[in-house]
């Protein structure tokens, strides 16, 4: 899980440089199956994506070239998910 913030708002004028970019290189992570699922978070001004990736460090590498985060106007926070394993106590009697 990579939950985005926006630590800067981009002026108009990175506004017009950066956007046009951002969202082709967002476009291209989901349409190469680094990102799975990406949300706009409600309660800041970012975004969540939910990645599929071997490793944190791919993840990191991943945001890290999107241009809003390149411009230093984003940061990410990236936290491992797995499957909720103790649901199989609830099946181990079946």
């Amino acid at each position: 899980m990579a939950i985005g913030t926006i630590i800067q708002a981009p002026t108009p004028e990175q506004r017009q440089q950066i956007m046009p970019k951002e969202v082709p290189a967002t476009l291209t992570l989901y349409l190469d199956g680094k990102i799975e699922q990406f949300w706009l978070r409600e309660n800041a001004v970012g975004v969540i994506f939910l990645m599929n990736v071997e490793s944190l460090e791919q993840a990191k590498a991943a945001v890290d070239a999107l241009p809003l985060t390149v411009a230093g106007l984003m940061t990410f926070e990236l936290m491992p998910v797995g499957p909720l394993a103790p649901l199989g106590i609830l099946i181990q009697g079946q």
